[in-house]
Parts: C-alpha cells; structure tokens; sequence
C-alpha cells in the first residue's frame, strides 16, 4: 500500500460560474442532475484506493460541507481512512489562501500530522475520469520528486492552458501558462499535439514541503502551483509529466474543466447523448453522490392530441413530476416539476425548479429554487431575459439565477 495522502483544493469562488455560484463554492455546484462537481474528483480518490483526502474549503462552503458530510462518510476510521473538510485556519498567516500553493502552505502542520510519502495535489472544479494509482506507480518508476499530469490537446487551445515542455525522458524542461505567442511545444507523447497540464500533481512530501517554504518567504510570488512552483522547480528537481490514461474508455479522453458557463452547459449536455461522450454508466468505475431520498419520477397526462408528460432524450432525477409538460434534451435535477403545457428543450433545470404552465424554455440553466410563473419565456429573446436579470452567455444560454434567500 503507497503511503499517500490527497490534498483536494476547493476553495475557488467560481467567478466565471456566476451566478451558479453566488451563494456555493464552484465544486458544490450540481451537476448531471444527481451529482456535485466535486463527486467526480473524489470518486475517482476512491476507485483509486486513496482513501486519506484533505478537502480545503473557503468561499461560501456551507452547502458544499453538508454534501461531503451526508454523502462522503464512506471511508472507516478505524483503519486510519478519512475525507476531512478543513475550512482556513490561518495558522502561519492572517490572510486567506493567496493562491493555490498558499492553500497547502497553511496547512503544512495538518499533512505533516499524517506522515505521507507522497501527497496527491486535486482540483474540485473538472470532469474526469483517472485512475490516480496509476500516475502513482508512474511517479515512482520514474524516480520523480513531482510528476504533472497532462493532457494532449490541439495547438490552437494552448491559450488557455499551462503548457509543457517534455523531453523524451519524459522530464519536463519548460511550463508556460497559457502562452500567447502561438508557438507552443508539441507534445512528447504525439508530435500533431501539445501537452496541458491538468492541473493534478504528484510530489515526494519532501519536496512539496521544501518548495512550499520557499515560496512563502518569496515577496513576489502569487503562490501558484502552475506561476510559481513548477516553473521554479525545473532547474532542480526531477520534473516528470504523466500522459492522462482515460479511464471512461472512449474514443476521444474525456477531461472537462467547467470552469465557465458555457463549458459548464456543454458537458452537461454531453451526458444526454445516445452514446455519452462521459460515461455514467460503468459499473467498474462509479461515480459517487449523496444519495437523493426521493421517489421514483413520475409522468402524468397522456391524452392523445392534448397533453402529455414526457421526457426525450434526457436525465430525469429522482422526486421530478413531468405533468402534461414535453421536456427533451435536458439534464433535470431531484425535485423538479414540469407543469402542463410546458416545453423545455436543451436545457438543465438545478433542485427544486417549478415551471408553470404554458412556459416555454430553451437552451438554458434555472438555478436551484427557480420559480417560473405560467406563461413564461426563456432562452427566446436574449435581451427581454437581459431585463428580467437573466444572465446570458456569449454562446446564447440563458441562466436564470435562485431566489434571494428569504425573498
């Protein structure tokens, strides 16, 4: 057994998710209607065999804590397992996190507690699936002191990743983040691609706690694993990267980072397909949740030329009542009631979303608790939706964003 330990970094504010992430941390954010975007990474830690995870939480984590607290308590302590929350305690500085180095720099003392070998650096915010046990064996047969998983993409996506420089020793000789300049390395692993980190590392302890004390005594440093850490550490330590090995066994590698609205709506509807691009449904490496206490969905009214409850080509969670209302291409969440008359097309309805009757609605996201009144319109006439408070995208979704608490 690999003494490792995963530090799960959880704590961004998810700006660019707005207004999904108002009032919760971005991997809180429900996703594929029974999941929460952190499930994915966690799962993953579990269909890995690590089963020792820190989760560092920060903006607005209430709701994100009571997800990992009635669905994540899986691991037995008595054998030395745990996911534990650990909220910012600022024990070396009287900042928050400054960053994502900064967030395991302050809490050095908690890891150090554990006595890991290897530390497993995570992010809450992407869909994915990997076996980390694997980038494991490949850290220790290369010898590294940090291994940087990557991914092969096209040339022309480089700007929005950090890209790497690898030798054919696999070691990595350079890291920008997201270069501008259109000449990027192409890839050790295929020469037609180019090789982005995903933001998933591996480090001896040693190192990580050397480096981390180090970076934290460097007045103009942002404290970035991907700005300052890696790009330090080329010169003096052995940097190796691991080609992601994608373990939901499709054509393409799935690895989605939902970072903005957009991005967010597309993998969702990638789930929808006939033939997902994202695998749900592999019984040999499930993805986790809290479990959704609920009744079956339910379909009601099917007169013929009149009304009917129906659903097409979608995800309907459990405690959802389509009632006389056509829904097709759409992610629904638990709790969701469709009203008669209705049609909902391309579009992700979040927990507890109630469309009245004669609504009509596409290409969008209704946030949690969204209450839409009969004879309502989404997703039809972007700046009508601009005036009512809608949120919509350069792509053309409209979101419209949960009730004010107490409203």
């Amino acid at each position: 057994m690999v003494n490792v330990l995963a530090v799960l970094l959880a704590g961004g504010a998810g700006e660019r998710l707005y207004p999904l992430t108002r009032d919760t941390a971005k991997p809180g954010v429900p996703f594929g209607g029974v999941y929460r975007i952190i499930d994915f990474t966690l799962s993953n830690c579990a269909n890995s065999d690590i089963r020792r995870i820190f989760i560092l939480t920060q903006y607005k984590s209430l709701e994100l804590n009571r997800h990992i607290r009635d669905g994540w308590q899986i691991f037995s302590s008595t054998l030395g397992e745990f996911i534990e929350v650990l909220p910012p305690m600022k024990r070396v500085s009287d900042e928050w996190y400054q960053g994502t180095a900064d967030a395991i720099y302050q809490n050095l003392e908690s890891i150090l507690t554990e006595a890991p070998d290897y530390v497993v650096v995570l992010s809450g915010d992407h869909i994915y699936k990997m076996d980390y046990g694997d980038m494991l064996a490949w850290h220790q047969s290369q010898r590294a002191d940090i291994t940087i998983a990557t991914i092969q993409i096209n040339p022309a996506e480089a700007d929005r990743f950090g890209v790497a420089e690898i030798d054919a020793d696999y070691r990595v000789r350079g890291f920008e983040e997201k270069p501008k300049h259109g000449r990027p390395v192409r890839s050790a692993f295929d020469p037609e691609m180019i090789s982005a980190s995903m933001g998933i590392y591996v480090f001896n302890t040693k190192v990580l706690v050397e480096e981390l004390r180090a970076d934290a005594l460097d007045p103009a440093s942002s404290h970035d694993f991907g700005k300052d850490i890696l790009p330090r550490c080329l010169g003096k330590r052995r940097v190796v990267a691991y080609d992601f090995i994608d373990i939901n066994a499709k054509a393409a590698r799935y690895w989605r980072d939902v970072g903005t609205l957009d991005a967010y709506y597309d993998a969702n509807m990638d789930l929808i397909s006939v033939s997902p691009e994202f695998n749900l449904y592999d019984l040999h490496w499930p993805i986790r949740m809290r479990p959704v206490q609920a009744p079956p969905a339910k379909f009601v009214f099917g007169e013929e030329g009149q009304r009917m409850g129906s659903a097409i080509d979608s995800m309907v969670s459990p405690g959802c009542i389509v009632s006389g209302g056509r829904v097709r291409r759409c992610v629904l969440a638990p709790f969701v009631r469709v009203n008669s008359y209705c049609e909902v097309e391309e579009s992700i309805m979040m927990p507890h979303v109630v469309i009245g009757r004669y609504s009509r609605v596409r290409r969008a996201i209704l946030d949690q608790g969204v209450i839409l009144p009969e004879n309502s319109s989404v997703g039809f006439d972007p700046e009508e939706d601009r005036a009512l408070g809608r949120v919509v995208t350069e792509s053309g979704i409209t979101v419209v964003p949960a009730p004010r608490a107490g409203r």
